[in-house]
């Protein structure tokens, strides 16, 4: 069983999908109906822009779904399809993106959808307030309780559990910068701060939730063609309420990423490909499953590579 996997924030590159998009015409396709989408030129920021303007999250959020389908359809154009994955799943935006690989959403919506996502997210806490950190050495439990410790009083949350020994917490910055300080005093290898501008996946992102109960509400959402592991149920749905209703629920709630790899395998995945820019995810489930083999579809050499190992 096999599975196909989408990349978040932090994967964004100047250049990404680029090489796809001059190789392949049904993934220049791909960016010509975001840029329409969002009524600008948003392959022009991906492909030549400035790495500060493409690392805001209104704009890395869309460029990295759109680089993503972009290789899905590179895929695609080799005889590789969504129907070839038992399951599909992402990383907090990558959730999106697999929702659009797998029909739920078209891509204009899902463009649409991920700037408002990306300016909500932005806007729901004034820049400095809140914050994120990464403790790497300590399981999600170790760092459970090191958030709670630091809270006194204000969030902090563990946020993402991306693999067994990196999980990173998120609320207000004084106490993000305490779980720092305990969870080195507690023997964590690294623990730092990382270099975002919101705090999210935590309670404090509650207006950008609204915002996307609202959003989301007003697009068609279809069920996929193969099952969505939910980042915040760590299992799969297909039922399109269930998956809007998560989809908001995502915003403040915990990217179960090692419980979601964990499941899959479960299910029976002994392969997963990584389709989007970077091979982050694919660190991440060597981490957590070292029997499942990885495979990165990010350029045309690799979406080759792909389709041929499919045929073989």
């Amino acid at each position: 069983m096999r599975a196909f996997v989408f990349p978040g924030q932090g994967a964004q590159t100047i250049g990404m999908g680029r090489a796809l998009a001059e190789a392949v015409p049904a993934a220049r396709a791909v960016f010509e109906e975001v840029d329409e989408a969002l009524g600008e030129s948003l392959s022009a920021l991906i492909w030549e822009g400035e790495t500060e303007a493409l690392t805001l999250t209104r704009n890395a959020q869309p460029a990295l779904m759109a680089t993503s389908i972009a290789a899905m359809r590179a895929l695609e154009a080799g005889g590789v399809t969504v129907a070839d994955a038992d399951f599909v799943a992402g990383h907090s935006l990558g959730e999106y993106s697999a929702l659009c690989a797998a029909g739920a959403l078209s891509l204009a919506d899902t463009a649409r959808l991920l700037r408002i996502r990306g300016e909500a997210m932005q806007a729901a806490v004034p820049v400095g307030v809140g914050a994120m950190a990464a403790l790497l050495g300590l399981d999600f439990a170790a760092a459970r309780e090191v958030a709670a410790e630091a809270a006194e009083g204000e969030v902090c949350t563990a946020a993402n559990d991306n693999d067994p020994a990196q999980v990173v917490v998120s609320g207000h910055r004084g106490a993000v910068e305490r779980a720092v300080a305990i969870a080195r005093a507690r023997g964590a290898k690294r623990a730092l701060m990382l270099p975002v501008s919101a705090p999210f996946h935590s309670p404090l992102m509650a207006p950008a939730a609204a915002a996307m109960a609202e959003a989301l509400a007003q697009v068609v959402l279809r069920a996929p063609a193969v099952p969505v592991v939910a980042n915040v149920r760590a299992s799969a749905v297909s039922d399109p309420d269930t998956i809007r209703a998560l989809l908001v629920e995502q915003v403040t709630g915990s990217v179960r990423w090692r419980e979601s790899v964990l499941w899959m395998e479960s299910q029976g995945v002994t392969g997963i490909w990584e389709i989007g820019a970077g091979k982050t995810l694919s660190g991440m489930v060597r981490r957590i499953a070292p029997a499942i083999a990885c495979r990165t579809v990010g350029t045309p050499e690799e979406a080759a590579a792909a389709i041929e190992s499919r045929n073989t």
